[in-house]
């Protein structure tokens, strides 16, 4: 690894009540549900034996859960960070996707074939989301040069960085969304090459 690069591993969090029934979560804040505690113990004991030096997380409780799970078997405390928040979805948090479609169909529409072009109501754009996190990471990493560094986040911040690894417009990050308790390995910062788990 080159001098100063930082590894990191960028886990989502476990499922929830809001993932199952397809409501939109952005900011808003339910908990694990008993399968995404299930998903936590299980990732915990998969990374319980990488060396990492630090662990970060969204200060959602589905995030921080998640982390604390990690935290329990490696005996480091979690970081919390704002910056690795989701997207801010403004007025769809809270509705499912279903209701969401009903009410902002031609927004809706657009926002699964043009993301770049949208921000949601109330909320982020995909360019607001991807400054906030990426400067997170980029203090991250500056504080842990060389370490190696697990920070839980959401799954759009994930899926942009699978885009810009790839070489694919953040227009498609829809095809790229990450499963919950998932984990990608990178180097920050970014170079060639992800390993997705």
């Amino acid at each position: 690894m080159d001098a100063d690069m930082t590894t990191l591993y960028l886990i989502r969090h476990g499922r929830t009540d809001w993932n199952d029934a397809g409501r939109y979560q952005g900011q808003a804040d339910p908990p694990l549900n008993a399968q995404g505690r299930a998903q936590a113990r299980a990732l915990a004991q998969a990374l319980r034996s990488v060396p990492f030096d630090a662990i970060y997380s969204s200060d959602l409780a589905r995030a921080h859960e998640t982390a604390q799970a990690l935290a329990e078997v490696t005996g480091l405390s979690v970081q919390l960070d704002p910056r690795l928040r989701e997207i801010h979805q403004g007025e769809w948090e809270g509705l499912l996707a279903s209701e969401i479609q009903a009410r902002y169909p031609a927004l809706w529409e657009q926002w699964h074939r043009a993301p770049l072009t949208v921000r949601l109501p109330g909320g982020e754009t995909l360019q607001e989301l991807e400054a906030r996190f990426t400067a997170a990471l980029d203090d991250i990493s500056a504080a842990h040069p060389e370490g190696t560094v697990a920070v839980f986040l959401h799954k759009i911040a994930i899926a942009l960085l699978r885009c810009r690894i790839r070489g694919l417009s953040l227009n498609r990050f829809w095809e790229v969304i990450p499963d919950n308790a998932a984990w990608d390995v990178v180097t920050w910062p970014l170079s060639d090459g992800i390993h997705r788990r």
